[in-house]
């Protein structure tokens, strides 16, 4: 295994790593909304949010010298599922066919107030 760690993604809040590659397949951690630049969230709502949480999911990708054509699923962690719609609009800006799988589940919380919350696999 080897940790894939970028700048240009918000650092690990906890004991775990940006992401794993485990050869032919890498695995990011959840990546939650926080803009690196600033360590805040970005200004608006769970379009903001979920905008950039894929923008962090993009840098762990570039640092594993991928990009999301090779994601092959991911896990859309929401606080509320009223967001799904608007989530999705974004979410379709970055992904085109053939759409990874995925997952869309409301959770009860998520770290720091966030409304939405990404994690991803991808294949090399």
């Amino acid at each position: 295994m080897k940790q894939i760690d970028t700048k240009n993604a918000p650092a690990a809040i906890g004991p775990y790593s940006q992401a794993i590659d485990a050869g032919s397949l890498v695995f990011l951690s959840g990546q939650l909304p926080i803009d690196p630049a600033t360590g805040a969230f970005p200004e608006g709502g769970v379009k903001e949010q979920t905008r950039q949480s894929l923008l962090n999911v993009g840098a762990i990708l570039e640092a594993a010298g991928l990009g999301y054509a090779n994601v092959v699923k991911t896990t859309v962690f929401l606080a509320d599922m009223s967001y799904f719609a608007e989530m999705n609009e974004v979410y379709s800006e970055f992904f085109s066919q053939p759409y990874p799988a995925r997952s869309a589940v409301a959770v009860k919380a998520l770290p720091k107030g966030a409304l939405v919350e990404i994690e991803v696999l991808a294949s090399k």
